[in-house]
């Protein structure tokens, strides 16, 4: 039976206590292999280095320095050479001048290693290599993990969004496989001016004249930015947006929602689809017609890959690791936060700072998962000063980073929120402030309050 003696134990000696760091993943008979294939055949190097690998990932000391020796010598070997013995060479003169620490092996190890070429299959045991390389990253990473979240100076601000860096880092290194000459992308250029997008490669909107503004949609890698004044409908846009994408197109849609619970939205997104008077689904009262009318349209909605997530507090390592569990398991395309000043705002000298590094992470998230995020903003007092009230990309609160990341800013206006009598009552205006590959234009459309809901003007 344990006793609460030997349970306790001292600080110092919990303090003292790090775990063993782990033994690093490698597979060195492919090394092995490569090795001996790359001295036999140097072409091998360029055909390696066109695909991505990196000798780098070869942890073995001789056979990483065997790699770059017949890099360096690959266009000075001479027909009917013995290549061992010039890489022989070429290692003991770099053993000499002190650049390689470790003893070369010799030139009968070598010859003895070139028996082990395997011609034709130097691809795939590079590509063995390559996946021990992340493997040994993700490892390290681990134990960096343990460390960090066992130190008495954990911060989870900090420290989570830098191991889930690494983490994005392990998985996909930094390369320059993004690279790519203006001739091998002139053809692509071509074919989009005569191919119309599709839905694989924009988000509809939900709105026919805003999807013609935008070039059939959203685009992947975008920042989209709504900003609107309190009561304005920011909400119920960005619902209709949702219901856009997951409802009509069955696009994999994620709703971040800091402001409305999991109910409200849903009671909202079934009053617009089914046309059911909100107030009829908040007091429990709708009619048969109603629920003939929510009979037709729940199978699409209950089969629409949309998910919505109410959670209070939404911080950016949090958010960053929900969308990656969903890309990789949904195939998830667009992200939605109701909305931006609402996020748990990292640490920061001022609030300016701290929307700005929001901002900026947002548009990253965007780049980074090949995903469309739009997040509502709040706008300042300054259309409430003008005369006009139409509301102007400056006053975004915090705007010069928002504004800066920004791939679209579109603003919010209805007439009627300040005016009842308005002629233009029932009325609202998407102002596209700012487009990055397109025009900025305004789009009206028709406001239908009592179904929480935006619609085309046709539609009225």
């Amino acid at each position: 039976m344990t006793t609460d003696t030997e349970l306790w134990a001292p600080d110092e000696a919990l303090a003292d206590s790090r775990p063993a760091a782990p033994e690093r993943p490698r597979d060195v008979e492919a090394e092995h292999i490569l090795a001996a294939t790359v001295i036999m055949q140097p072409a091998v190097i360029d055909e390696l280095g066109a695909e991505g690998f990196d000798p780098a990932d070869i942890t073995t000391d001789a056979y990483r320095w065997i790699w770059w020796a017949v890099e360096a010598l690959r266009t000075e070997f001479r027909d009917g050479e013995l290549k061992h013995i010039a890489v022989h060479r070429q290692l003991e003169a770099w053993h000499a001048d002190g650049r390689m620490p470790t003893r070369p092996p010799t030139a009968n190890q070598l010859m003895e290693l070139c028996n082990h070429a395997h011609y034709g299959a130097a691809s795939w045991y590079a590509s063995r290599i390559a996946k021990k390389a992340v493997a040994a990253r993700i490892v390290a990473l681990g134990y960096d993990a343990i460390l960090k979240g066992t130190s008495p100076a954990f911060d989870e601000d900090t420290d989570v969004a830098a191991i889930q860096a690494d983490l994005d880092g392990a998985v996909r290194p930094a390369d320059d496989t993004n690279m790519a000459a203006i001739g091998d992308l002139l053809l692509d250029s071509i074919d989009r001016a005569t191919t119309p997008p599709t839905n694989e490669q924009r988000i509809p909107t939900g709105f026919m004249d805003l999807d013609s503004l935008l070039s059939g949609g959203w685009s992947p890698g975008q920042l989209i930015v709504i900003g609107a004044r309190p009561a304005m409908g920011k909400s119920t846009v960005a619902a209709d947006f949702a219901r856009g994408a997951a409802i009509q197109h069955k696009i994999p849609t994620l709703f971040e929602s800091l402001e409305m619970s999991k109910d409200e939205l849903s009671d909202r997104i079934l009053s617009a689809e089914a046309r059911i008077a909100l107030h009829h689904l908040k007091n429990g009262i709708a009619t048969d017609d109603d629920m003939v009318r929510a009979a037709r349209r729940a199978p699409d909605i209950a089969t629409a890959p949309l998910w919505i997530n109410d959670g209070a507090l939404l911080s950016l390592p949090t958010l960053r690791g929900r969308i990656r569990n969903l890309v990789r398991t949904q195939g998830l395309r667009l992200v939605i936060v109701d909305y931006l000043q609402l996020m748990q705002a990292p640490k920061a000298e001022n609030r300016q700072q701290a929307v700005a590094e929001i901002s900026r992470n947002l548009k990253l998230i965007a780049k980074d998962f090949g995903i469309t995020v739009i997040v509502l903003c709040q706008l300042n007092r300054g259309p409430e000063q003008r005369q006009e009230k139409k509301p102007m990309v400056s006053d975004l609160r915090e705007s010069g980073a928002i504004e800066q990341d920004a791939d679209i800013v579109i603003l919010l206006h209805r007439d009627d929120a300040y005016e009842r009598e308005s002629p233009r009552a029932g009325e609202a205006d998407l102002i596209v402030g700012k487009n990055r590959n397109g025009p900025t234009a305004t789009i009206t459309v028709a406001f239908q309050g009592h179904y929480s809901r935006f619609v085309d003007m046709a539609q009225t």
